[in-house]
């Protein structure tokens, strides 16, 4: 394979972006391409058609290439727990959770040669690789062990893009220093500087651009200026870059409680992009308002997060919310919460124990050893039966109804994937990439209006993935402006 290499100065520089703009730039004009991330370290996970996990941000670029997402694109995972800990994914599956120091000493060569394997095993299927790297190339204290920048980059001589942030400041001095502390072999595969999220008059910053491919001998290949259109998030980070205010011509509010161990938040970014929801991330000690809805979304370690909501008092604050009139829903670990007992027998959570939840559905999860990965298709039964459903699970704990009370029901033909107590004001479901189905979010949405006595939207829409196909058009279009690919590729 030809391989294009994408570091950056700092992390948040916009690595995930680029790599995914170059992605779908390729793959329209007709050129077989793969996204490759070799380590990643991330709670936004999804699981691929074998049943593996891999960061989402690596699905995004995927489906940016106009292929299915596979765990050769991200052989290893790292989830952090919280604890100082993370779980270790490699091509997909668990391998084990161990502290920051023993992983290297652990997982080092395990790793690296889950990498060369996967990216041999992509030479056999595309032409071309995007690479994206993690944090900076240019930590002297983790370089012998970084297996994700400038190794990765070497192994494949690939050419090689150094991103950096303009808007944090200090962007000449980012760059120069990132180029002076890599070895002369690695600054040799360094081929242009893409300076991002540039906001200003271009004119401005000309005789910068001047100065430093003079002093670096390295071309500045694009500037390209601060996009404000949502882009799929890589972590937790990325919550606090999201708009804030109402947005223009909502008329529905709905809050995301951001937990301490906040997990695939990406299963909102389908909310986010209707033009009648203003969606909003609150921390557990933040009022909830005049929400229409509140969700509690996934987590990496649920009973640690449902304590934290308990100690901020924020329990207590979501059944007076539901009292008044609202709507709650949990997703995966918010499913778990909103249940009666959560029970981890093994300790594998923290301390060994059974924990009262929060006894909005009466339900019980025991936690175990066991993950579930896979994708899911099923039919729905509420709000309206009989609509297609895809998405997928990722979660450790099977959770089961107490008693099969008369006032809940099953959300699903799948029992096991959620329940919805009678009256619709409270729901529950292990299925991430719900809100992706057109139909079902909007008659979600539809309910919430009609209790706000609002006009319904209109149901037979296409389900969020064209909407994705969109924005990565756009994406690419007003990436291909600025950056010279035709350079790149040469």
């Amino acid at each position: 394979m030809k391989a294009i290499m994408v570091v950056g100065t700092t992390s948040h520089a916009g690595k995930s972006l680029v790599t995914t703009a170059i992605c779908r730039i390729l793959a329209q004009r007709g050129e077989r391409v793969t996204p490759f991330k070799g380590q990643n370290m991330a709670l936004n996970a999804y699981v691929t058609a074998t049943g593996g996990e891999i960061g989402h941000a690596q699905a995004v670029q995927a489906w940016a290439a106009k292929t299915e997402p596979r765990v050769e694109m991200n052989p290893v995972l790292l989830k952090p727990q919280g604890d100082m800990t993370s779980q270790v994914i490699i091509k997909g599956e668990v391998a084990g959770r161990v502290g920051a120091a023993e992983y290297y000493e652990q997982y080092f060569h395990r790793g690296w040669q889950a990498i060369t394997e996967s990216l041999e095993a992509l030479a056999q299927d595309f032409d071309w690789v995007v690479c994206e790297g993690a944090g900076s190339p240019a930590e002297i204290n983790l370089k012998h062990r970084d297996m994700t920048n400038m190794r990765v980059a070497s192994h494949l001589n690939a050419a090689t893009i150094l991103v950096v942030d303009i808007d944090r400041g200090g962007a000449f001095a980012h760059v120069v220093g990132t180029l002076e502390l890599l070895e002369p072999e690695e600054r040799a595969l360094i081929k242009g500087v893409v300076i991002n999220k540039f906001r200003g008059q271009r004119s401005l910053l000309d005789s910068g651009i001047t100065w430093l491919e003079e002093y670096t001998g390295i071309p500045v290949l694009a500037v390209i200026p601060w996009m404000d259109q949502v882009f799929p998030a890589e972590d937790s980070l990325d919550l606090l870059e999201r708009r804030s205010g109402k947005k223009q011509g909502s008329d529905l509010l709905i809050s995301v409680l951001r937990l301490p161990r906040i997990a695939n938040f990406t299963d909102f970014d389908a909310l986010e992009a209707e033009p009648s929801v203003h969606l909003q991330y609150l921390l557990p000690h933040e009022p909830l308002g005049y929400s229409d809805a509140l969700i509690i979304p996934g987590s990496k370690t649920t009973i640690p997060d449902l304590l934290a909501l308990k100690e901020a008092g924020t329990a207590t604050t979501i059944k007076n919310y539901l009292d008044g009139g609202g709507t709650v829903m949990g997703i995966c670990g918010g499913l778990q919460i909103l249940g009666n007992t959560i029970a981890d027998p093994e300790g594998l959570e923290g301390e060994a124990g059974t924990y009262p939840g929060l006894g909005l559905l009466p339900l019980k999860t025991v936690i175990d050893r066991y993950k579930i990965t896979r994708q899911r298709t099923c039919t729905s039964r509420y709000p309206q039966e009989g609509f297609p459903i895809t998405g997928y699970e990722i979660h450790q704990g099977v959770t089961t109804l107490i008693s099969p009370e008369a006032n809940h029901r099953p959300l699903f033909d799948d029992p096991s994937l959620g329940f919805v107590r009678q009256d619709l004001t409270v729901w529950g479901t292990y299925l991430h990439g719900l809100f992706d189905n057109g139909a079902w979010r909007r008659m979600w949405l539809n309910h919430l209006r009609s209790r706000r006595g609002l006009p319904s939207l209109p149901t037979g829409i296409p389900n969020y993935q064209e909407q994705r196909e969109a924005m990565l058009d756009t994406l690419a279009e007003k990436v291909a402006i600025h950056l010279d690919i035709t350079f790149l590729m040469e």
